[in-house]
This record gives structure tokens, C-alpha cells and sequence, in this order.
């Protein structure tokens, strides 16, 4: 396995031999010089070769595999000749997104999401209509391989996505079936945060010859303060909430190891009257899906999460992470803190240490290259009044995409009829067949009488407010 070196920084895109149409689409997404990350692969992956890439989300990695991908498509044959595994829906979405921008150079590239809870009917139909590039979770490709509703005869071109949590969650055999329903010939692309021992498995019975590049999540110790505070096991949970009401940022995103210890975690900042959610691997999609989008539209300040959970969340203007345990592996905390003080904006990185897990911040400590700043437990001090609450409400309104509705026209109904101004509506995500809207919380009772007493592209629609408790 050979190793590359890495490039040097900020290539431009028009050095690596694209199309004239493929550098106007780049232009026109703001893609101008590449990130580490797509300068030390591209020039590999173009070439037709297998890599293994250690780069962490947020880092450009979904362009590093999609534009090789993309690039080699042939658009008059309705075959599927990519295939992309990825751990979660979430993340399998956020990849379809990003695939189908950098394939808008090319005419009728035809991308289909494959993932669990969604049925299976409407997947298959699409499969019927032909496509061009597979993305997915490994347990529902199986199911479509075995239905006979998918062929991978004619892949040229297999991603595995954050490889390291599809092997977490269990789904060394799912891939490996996958795997060997695709033509030997074929390019192998593997992206991975950490680097667990089953990579070595995967790259030895999948791989030829692969190179390995590895891309160093540094980050700017001006954009993110870092904070450690020694706890008893006892004080970790109440802990999260004194360092929330202390540095009281508007958003945060807390890690913990278990969901059980997500769940306690939760159920002790909304007993406080913290606007706080969970997110773990047992909820349906649909209360994933909820919370996802309360978090990222601001009904909710604090996400508690597994790191399983939290894998492929992108939240914009993310101003605090919290580990309420620290984790043994220092690339997982790098990657975990990594989500704030992005952009150039400063973010906070706060982690609660027991005596026991000193020997982890040693690591992170010998990782980063620099001592930690500690922080006593009884200097955190309520700095503002009450608890933390969002700003934003969420409303559900039944009917989306298949009733052909538009963000537009729910905007246009609140600021319309309903008589609401702009600047109360926050962000809104049409689903298939459902729709959120964030409102100022102050207005959200209100506009639920309102929106339900008026209508949707004419007609009555049926509005909830989405109660923040999940847990």
C-alpha cells in the first residue's frame, strides 16, 4: 500500500485536466481552489486508481469521490454505474445533494437515494426508470440486490462513505456482500475520519493496490477555545447544564457515549427548561428527521447526540461542543470539535474529564501538540438570566413535494393572509409529503391558528406545532 504526500495548498481546480463545462459548474458552485483533502486525492482518483482517504466531514471529501465519479458516467447508458455506501440517511441525502451539483455539467444524470425508512415501492419504481448513480445504506441496498430490483453489473465505480461508522454500526458483512456483486473491474474509493482495524479487512479483500492519502484535521487554535473540566462521574450530567448557562451559546451540539446517556442528559436540561433534544441510533427516521431539522432551523439550542447519531450532521454557525465524556480515540474528539468555529467565526469546545480519563487528554493533548486549558468546576457561574431557550418554533404542515408545494408558497401564506412579516419566518424544509417552518417562538401558537384558518396554494392544510421533547 503505497502513501501519498500531501499536496501543496490551495490548488486550483482547471490544474487537474476537467472539461471546460466541468470548471464553469465548479465556478458557478464557488469551487475554486481545492480543499487538502481534494488536492491530495483527485489527482489519484482521476487516474483511475484505488485510495483509502482519512478526511473528516466538513472537509470536501463528498467532491473528492464525486467529481472522479462523475466524470466517468456515460450519459446514454441507463446502467448503475456508481454505487456510494453510506452509514446514514442523513448523510446518503447530503451526498445525492452534492453529487447531482457536481453532475449538472453533464446532460440527464439520473441519482437515487437507497436508504431505510422510506418504502420500498417507490425506490424500486425509480430503479425502474433507470439511473445512473446508487447512494445509500448498506441494509437497503442488500434488500434491493435481493428483490432483483438493483444490478451492479455495470459499476464502475464503488464509494465507501465513512467507513469507519458503517463498520461501528455493525456492516462489515452488509458491504462485503455488496461489494462482491460488483464487477471486479472496477475503481474502489474508501473515506474514513478514523481508521479501525477493519479498513485493513476491507482494503485487503477489495481493494487493488490502494493508495492512501491522509489529510491532518488541524484547527485554527484562534477559531476554536478549548476548555476542560475535571468532574466526578456524578457531577458530569448536571455539569453540561452549568457550562450552558456559564458560556450560554445559542447553539450547541453535546456528545455522549451511549444513548441511555443521552436520553438522562436530555430529560435533565428540559427539567430545567433547557430547549433540548436527543438524538441516538433507535429513533425512527421520521423523529430523526424532526429532530435534525428543529436543530438546524433553531427551535432546539442543544442536540445531545451518540457520535454514530451525529455522523454527516453539517449544522451551520454551530457555536459550542460539549464531550460529556471525553473519547479514548483523539482523532473522534478532533473530528467532534472540528464542527465549530468553522467559516472564521469562533466556536467553543467544552469536556467534561474524570479522574479516570486523563490518560485520553494526554493523547489529544500529544495529538494537538499543546497543553490543555482547564477550567474549575465551581468558576461556572450563571452569567445571564434563566435558561437557555430558542429562538425559533417549528410547524409541521401536512403536504410537501407530492402536493407541489414550494417554500415559497408557505412563505407567501404567512407574510400573505396570515399577515406575519419576513423577519418572524425562519427556515423551511419541504419534505415529500410534509413541510417545517420555523417561526419566533413568540408567534408559533398563533400562526398555527392562522395558517390553518387560511390556505396553502388554495387549499385548507392541516398545521402542527412540533413539541420539542424526543427523548
Amino acid at each position: 500500500m503505497n502513501t501519498s504526500s500531501q499536496a501543496p495548498s490551495a490548488p486550483r481546480f482547471d490544474t487537474l485536466g476537467l472539461s471546460a463545462a466541468a470548471l464553469q459548474n465548479l465556478a458557478q458552485l464557488g469551487y475554486t481552489s481545492m480543499t487538502p483533502i481534494q488536492a491530495a486525492s483527485l489527482p489519484l482518483t482521476l487516474a483511475g486508481r484505488d485510495l483509502i482517504a482519512q478526511a473528516s466531514t466538513g472537509s470536501g471529501k463528498t467532491a473528492a469521490f464525486g467529481l472522479p465519479l462523475v466524470q466517468k458516467l456515460q450519459p446514454t447508458r441507463l446502467d448503475v454505474q456508481a454505487l456510494v455506501l453510506c452509514p446514514t440517511r442523513e448523510l446518503a441525502d447530503q451526498v445525492t445533494q452534492e453529487i447531482r451539483r457536481l453532475a449538472r455539467a453533464v446532460d440527464n444524470i439520473k441519482v437515487v437515494t437507497l436508504c431505510g425508512g422510506v418504502a420500498l415501492r417507490g425506490q424500486t419504481l425509480s430503479l425502474q426508470h433507470g439511473a445512473h448513480v446508487v447512494v445509500g445504506t448498506p441494509g437497503r441496498i442488500m434488500d434491493h440486490l435481493d428483490r432483483g430490483s438493483l444490478n451492479l453489473g455495470a459499476v464502475n465505480t464503488l464509494v465507501l462513505d465513512e467507513a469507519d461508522r458503517m463498520l461501528d454500526m455493525g456492516f462489515f458483512e452488509d458491504i462485503a456482500s455488496v461489494v462482491r456483486r460488483c464487477p471486479a473491474q472496477r475503481q474502489t474509493l474508501l473515506f474514513s475520519a478514523t481508521y479501525p482495524e477493519g479498513i485493513d479487512r476491507l482494503a485487503a479483500q477489495f481493494m487493488r493496490e490502494p493508495q492512501q492519502v491522509k489529510v491532518q484535521v488541524q484547527h485554527d487554535s484562534h477559531t476554536i477555545r478549548q476548555r476542560y473540566v475535571e468532574v466526578s462521574n456524578a457531577q458530569r450530567l448536571p455539569a453540561v447544564a452549568q457550562l450552558l448557562n456559564h458560556y450560554r451559546p445559542e447553539s450547541s451540539l453535546a456528545f455522549c457515549n451511549t444513548k441511555q446517556q443521552c436520553r438522562n442528559l436530555v430529560n435533565l436540561l428540559q427539567s430545567q427548561g433547557f430547549s433540548a433534544l436527543a438524538l441516538y441510533g433507535e429513533l425512527e427516521q421520521r423523529e430523526r428527521d424532526q429532530v435534525m431539522i428543529q436543530f438546524a432551523n433553531r427551535s432546539c439550542s442543544v442536540l445531545v447526540a451518540t457520535d454514530v447519531a451525529a455522523r454527516g450532521l453539517d449544522v451551520a454557525n454551530l457555536q459550542a461542543v460539549i464531550n460529556v465524556d471525553v473519547s479514548p480515540d483523539p482523532e473522534v474528539h478532533v473530528h467532534r470539535i472540528g464542527r465549530t468555529g468553522r467559516a472564521g467565526a469562533e466556536g467553543l469546545a467544552l469536556t467534561l474529564v474524570s479522574m479516570d480519563e486523563m490518560g485520553y487528554v494526554g493523547r489529544i493533548e500529544q495529538m494537538q501538540g499543546r497543553e490543555s486549558d482547564w477550567v474549575p468546576l465551581d468558576s461556572l457561574t450563571p452569567t445571564g438570566k434563566g435558561p437557555l431557550k430558542a429562538p425559533m418554533a417549528t410547524l409541521q404542515i401536512v403536504g410537501g413535494r407530492k402536493e407541489k408545494i414550494r417554500a415559497g408558497d408557505v412563505l407567501g401564506a404567512l407574510t400573505g393572509e396570515a399577515g406575519f412579516v419576513k423577519e418572524q419566518i425562519g427556515k423551511i424544509n419541504v419534505n415529500e409529503f410534509s413541510t417545517y417552518v420555523a417561526v419566533d417562538v413568540g408567534i408559533a401558537r398563533e400562526a398555527v391558528r392562522r395558517l390553518s384558518a387560511g390556505r396553502i396554494k388554495g387549499k385548507v392544510v392541516k398545521v402542527r406545532l412540533v413539541e420539542g421533547d424526543s427523548a
